[in-house]
């Protein structure tokens, strides 16, 4: 897959595309990706993917943005995994803000993608102030020669598929329920990073996922696997918060305490599954109340894992 930031002046080919922020690329984004991958096959052309980066909602109202269910490189891992060809990253600043209707069908789509069909969300708009839609994408395709297609909401057990409903079932701590959604469980990917060794002291080091600017979407003590460590899944039990019996810094961490591991893994990128949330992250008056409460989550994990083995068997 081919990545590239913004869109040329000239496209070098002609293109199927589709368009949107694919924040954790749910079902619902992958019955569009599908369904984009399947028509550009079909023409024999690539499958391109115009994105993002920031949210277009982190731009215009930050302090109100949602927490993001991937990064961008999470993001970029996701649709290359869908089986996209072409992915343009487009900034999202005051002059791409401004562009009207009309400059975003003429410079982008035509002259810079050469799009020969467009498969959008039924939602979709786009142009300054939100006045371009799928009827004015219709006319000026019909004039200028591409198809533009429509893809249906798709609904899970009948509830629209959509990065808010993940988002709420995470903020709920309903994994289960995130994971139909998604058609996975809910993961966050990162390096490793040195940390402050207040988990090794305590007895249960940790792995320190780096979270960079992130503000997570779910909170508190979990049951995970982590990806990355060899060949099968390790299990572990995880921590994402503030950690307010240890700072005062107020900025979220990652950490997982992974079972039956020795090794060193500083710099190894891992990708943490979360399967099942054992309580909401909570303040503790000592390290010793704190250390004895991390061993009661570690057993309540390994239980957990003990009536669940075949969790480590996915890959």
């Amino acid at each position: 897959m081919q990545v590239f930031r913004g869109i040329p002046e000239h496209a070098a080919q002609p293109s199927v595309l589709t368009i949107g922020n694919f924040d954790g690329v749910h079902r619902g984004h992958q019955a569009l990706l599908q369904m984009l991958i399947d028509t550009a096959r079909a023409k024999s052309l690539p499958a391109v993917v115009m994105t993002f980066e920031p949210h277009p909602r982190e731009y215009f109202s930050p302090a109100d943005a949602p927490a993001r269910l991937a990064s961008l490189r999470e993001k970029l891992l996701l649709l290359a995994a869908a089986g996209v060809d072409r992915i343009h990253v487009c900034r999202f600043d005051a002059r791409f803000a401004a562009l009207t209707a009309d400059q975003f069908i003429d410079d982008i789509l035509v002259r810079g993608l050469d799009v020969h069909h467009l498969i959008i969300g039924d939602d979709f708009r786009f142009g300054a102030r939100r006045q371009g839609d799928f009827a004015l994408l219709q006319a000026r395709g019909a004039r200028q020669g591409f198809a533009v297609e429509a893809m249906p909401t798709l609904d899970v057990a009948g509830e629209r598929a959509s990065s808010s409903a993940v988002r709420e079932a995470l903020a709920d701590g309903d994994l289960d329920h995130a994971a139909r959604l998604l058609g996975r469980p809910y993961s966050i990917a990162g390096r490793v990073i040195r940390g402050d060794q207040i988990g090794r002291k305590l007895g249960f080091p940790t792995a320190n996922i780096q979270m960079k600017h992130r503000r997570p979407a779910l909170a508190g003590v979990f049951a995970v696997s982590v990806e990355g460590l060899g060949d099968a899944p390790v299990a572990g039990v995880a921590n994402i918060g503030v950690r307010p019996s240890v700072t005062s810094a107020g900025r979220p961490t990652l950490e997982v305490n992974l079972f039956d591991w020795t090794r060193d893994c500083y710099d190894a990128h891992l990708r943490v599954h979360f399967l099942r949330k054992l309580r909401d992250e909570m303040k503790f008056p000592s390290l010793d109340a704190l250390k004895a409460q991390i061993a009661r989550d570690a057993s309540d994990a390994r239980a957990w894992f003990a009536a669940n083995p075949f969790v480590l068997d996915r890959r």
